[in-house]
């Protein structure tokens, strides 16, 4: 069966392409508090916010308020950020 005239081409661009392909560098892995300090801080934060919401304001602070809320949410947010960056 006769082959077409596209096939030498194609080998030699596949050819040059695995020429030209760069080296990957590999990057180097979180340090081991990293995935503790993450966990911790999703954990506190939903523990906040639930305790706040439980004592209706009573408790983790009853001076603050609400800002509870912003301190609980925030601690989920930096553990979500923190994700983020997880290797």
């Amino acid at each position: 069966m006769p082959e077409s005239r596209g096939r030498a081409g194609a080998k030699k661009r596949a050819q040059r392409v695995s020429e030209l392909e760069p080296q990957t560098q590999k990057l180097p892995s979180n340090p081991g508090w990293f995935v503790p300090v993450m966990c911790g801080l999703m954990i506190l934060g939903v523990l906040w916010v639930a305790t706040f919401y439980v004592t209706s304001g009573d408790w983790p602070i009853a001076a603050i308020r609400y800002w509870n809320l912003a301190i609980g949410m925030g601690m989920i947010m930096a553990g979500f950020g923190m994700a983020t960056r997880w290797r």
